[in-house]
């Protein structure tokens, strides 16, 4: 095992809340509805620019865009905890010199927003967002583009998600999949496809990796 590729949404950071926040403010805004949190996970899967352009009924796309982003960062200290486990993880995994990567479905402008206020901007070889490609997750054109960057083979990666289309986009990459449920918000409660491991905290994911360096 070389590398081990994260999604970011509910598995890095818990920022489900922030999202929602920020989407639930745009969606008030510009077409005066209220969208409750399993509505917006139900759009999950493009960037948010493009599940604005595909949702939003009022015209002014590109203002409502703008002002995710507002929101997104104004708000983002006050919702979004920084999770010291998880820095410790993946501190510790590179000094065992494996490889770091996140490909989510997120958009590059407020993944770097997340990653500035986390402490988490040196931490990976390779970053693959919802504007780097052309088709999202399930389709595993993503993690395809993090692997060849970081020059490996699937079977020598991990990939770690919180949602049944982090799964099956590992499965149709063919890589190993783990599925997590250890921070308090994230998208899938039963996995409709099974990951190849599912852990609830951090020291079992651990454990795993301590036993494959067996």
């Amino acid at each position: 095992m070389k590398a081990i590729i994260f999604d970011f949404d509910g598995t890095l950071a818990d920022t489900l809340p922030i999202c929602f926040y920020a989407f639930q403010s745009v969606f008030k805004e510009f077409d005066d509805i209220e969208v409750t949190r399993d509505e917006i996970k139900s759009m999950f899967g493009p960037s948010e620019t493009g599940i604005i352009q595909e949702n939003l009924k009022n015209s002014n796309c590109d203002q409502a865009i703008d002002m995710y982003y507002q929101k997104y960062r104004e708000k983002h200290e006050e919702l979004v905890m920084t999770n010291e486990v998880l820095i410790d993880l993946l501190q510790t995994l590179k000094k065992q010199d494996y490889k770091l990567g996140i490909v989510t479905g997120k958009a590059r402008k407020s993944l770097i927003i997340s990653l500035d206020y986390l402490d988490m901007n040196e931490l990976f070889d390779v970053i693959i967002t919802g504007d780097d490609v052309s088709v999202p997750k399930p389709h595993p054109e993503g993690l395809n583009q993090a692997m060849a960057l970081l020059n490996i083979k699937s079977d020598q990666a991990l990939f770690i998600g919180d949602s049944d289309a982090d799964i099956m986009a590992g499965k149709n990459a063919n890589v190993r999949t783990v599925g997590v449920q250890w921070l308090p918000n994230f998208q899938t409660q039963d996995f409709s496809v099974q990951p190849d491991e599912t852990v609830n905290h951090v020291e079992e994911f651990i454990e795993l990796l301590e036993i494959e360096r067996m």
